[in-house]
């Protein structure tokens, strides 16, 4: 019975002691005022998704109304050559 007894205080300063370590660790996480939060993160990937969609679409546009038409007609120009 006393063994028991011993182990019990035993396992109960353990669990004492080792809370009281996991409460100082969850302390200083929440604390920390340094570090990148998701937030942050969050919107640098929406600014890089944002300024890419825009440059794609630029560059689409810039292909299909000023490139495509004048490289197709050089292209038939230099076929339909009559000289």
């Amino acid at each position: 019975m006393k063994k028991m007894k011993n182990k019990m205080n035993e396992l109960a300063v353990i669990g004492y002691v080792k809370g009281k370590q996991m409460k100082g660790k969850l302390m200083d996480v929440l604390t920390q005022k340094s570090g990148e939060g998701f937030v942050d993160t969050a919107l640098k990937i929406l600014i890089s998704v944002v300024v890419g969609a825009l440059l794609l679409a630029g560059l689409y546009m810039l292909f299909n109304d000023t490139i495509l038409p004048t490289l197709t007609q050089r292209i038939k120009d230099l076929f339909n050559y009559k000289g």
